[in-house]
């Protein structure tokens, strides 16, 4: 079932890139050149990101007594914590990238801080 899954979601996300590089040729140009369009292309990127991010929060497998020590919680606690940061770096910079880059940075360090200061 894994596998068949993973050729879906593989799938899915070929047709969907497709269709979104696909799209502006197809669509008149007076129509691109609108304000809304713009912002939305603005925020495409870090919207996908955060719904990349979301889905991937390990909360799945907490158990419901679950203590602040426990390593579950340092890696939930670090993956909010470094989304909550990617959103406000990107606000400030408008970079995709650089926020991609804190975040990476900031996952690993907040699960060094969780794991060291809260055990």
């Amino acid at each position: 079932m894994t596998s068949s899954y993973l050729v879906f979601a593989t799938l899915a996300m070929a047709a969907v890139t497709f269709i979104t590089r696909a799209l502006p040729a197809l669509i008149p140009r007076k129509l691109l050149d609108t304000p809304w369009l713009h912002r939305l292309n603005e925020s495409l990127p870090l919207s996908v990101m955060v719904l990349l991010i979301l889905t991937s929060l390990s909360y799945q497998n907490l158990p419901v007594d679950i203590a602040l020590s426990d390593p579950e919680l340092h890696l939930l606690m670090a993956q909010i914590c470094a989304l909550i940061l990617v959103l406000f770096i990107y606000h400030i910079s408008r970079q995709l990238l650089v926020s991609m880059v804190v975040g990476i940075a900031a996952i690993n360090g907040f699960v060094w801080i969780f794991t060291n200061f809260l055990t």
